[in-house]
């Protein structure tokens, strides 16, 4: 498994598993426990959630499937940003735990910037990592004047990640937010790297697809993980799509793929707004 390394020096994977919309529907709970499950059987690590997601409910399906094996995963979490508080920050993150069965949290990010003051949030994730409750902490959705302000904060050089929107379709953070990561030794965390299935009928896909003999979202995912300090997490419910996700850490783009899919999916050519769904 390709690793990225944190700014500690621990060494995670470049590609897990997301879990939005999931534990929304009772009916599709079997399933979805059943997808996460496939997915560690079949060797992925990471795996990603949030308070947010299900209002919970996605959080209790990952608790469920990884009763047994949590010592082989690396959790992500997200806490809302009318939670960050010192105290509300604290809650949270104990109903986290609650919800996810564990003792402890991998990576508790704030979920994207709010109005509590971000050194007020940054305490509270101080005092998590010193009771034993999260590992690392990061942020998502900050755009690179977000990400700088609060690396100038007291204990801010402590984050360990921002997760971001980025995929072939939409490259904005090549311009400025990912170079700054890389520059701080900050992975960055990619989230619908598949822009939703949205990128996957595109026809350059289909045919660099067809080359590798692997899917479309493969090679989606094979040039998101490209780059050293990227970490993807693409969600599906779907076992079968697991398998042909994991087909990304075996492709080797070309230069000529790369080329053809600029042309496909042009990169930015300057400052563009941080986008978020």
């Amino acid at each position: 498994m390709k690793t990225v390394t944190l700014p500690d020096g621990e060494c995670i994977p470049a590609l897990g598993l997301g879990t939005w919309r999931m534990g929304e529907h009772a009916g599709s709970r079997n399933d979805e426990i059943s997808t996460i499950r496939h997915a560690i059987d079949a060797g992925i690590q990471l795996i990603d959630t949030a308070e947010m997601y299900g209002e919970g409910g996605a959080e209790q399906v990952l608790g469920e499937a990884i009763s047994g094996r949590r010592n082989d995963l690396f959790i992500v979490s997200k806490v809302y940003p009318h939670n960050a508080s010192y105290d509300g920050v604290i809650a949270a993150c104990e109903r986290s735990l609650k919800r996810l069965g564990t003792d402890r949290i991998d990576m508790y990010l704030l979920h994207w910037p709010g109005s509590v003051p971000l050194d007020e949030t940054i305490s509270g994730f101080e005092d998590l990592i010193g009771g034993g409750k999260i590992r690392h902490w990061g942020v998502s959705n900050f755009d690179v004047d977000l990400i700088e302000e609060l690396h100038g904060l007291d204990g801010g050089a402590a984050c360990a990640t921002n997760q971001v929107l980025y995929h072939l379709g939409i490259r904005g953070v090549e311009w400025d937010l990912l170079p700054w990561c890389q520059n701080h030794a900050m992975p960055l965390m990619a989230y619908s790297p598949l822009g939703q299935g949205d990128i996957l009928d595109h026809p350059t896909l289909g045919e660099i697809a067809n080359r590798h003999g692997v899917t479309p979202a493969a090679i989606a995912l094979a040039w998101s993980i490209r780059l050293d300090g990227v970490v993807s997490i693409p969600k599906t419910s779907r076992p079968e799509r697991i398998d042909a996700n994991l087909a990304a850490l075996d492709i080797v783009l070309t230069n000529e793929d790369l080329a053809t899919l600029d042309d496909a999916f042009p990169p930015t050519n300057g400052p563009t707004p941080l986008y978020m769904i």
